[in-house]
């Protein structure tokens, strides 16, 4: 298991996000983020559009992508 906290992968907050791979942390993002708005954080917002926009437009997302896969294979652990 290994963390990444939503401020890393572009959020306003330091909440811990925890997967198996980076595409499990990148998932719990992404509810998270849509949770946040739901309950009427603000700050949460801009994030959450640019989540939306990544898993509406998979191509250009790719640098992002890539660059949370890499963040998440340098961090130690398993």
């Amino acid at each position: 298991m290994k963390t990444l906290t939503c401020r890393q992968l572009g959020g306003p907050c330091d909440l811990a996000l925890t997967g198996e791979t980076a595409d499990d942390i990148i998932k719990a993002q992404d509810r998270h983020l849509r949770e946040a708005v739901r309950g009427g954080d603000v700050a949460h917002g801009p994030a959450h559009e640019d989540m939306k926009g990544r898993w509406r437009h998979p191509l250009r997302a790719m640098g992002w992508y890539r660059e949370t896969k890499k963040a998440f294979a340098d961090l130690p652990g398993a």
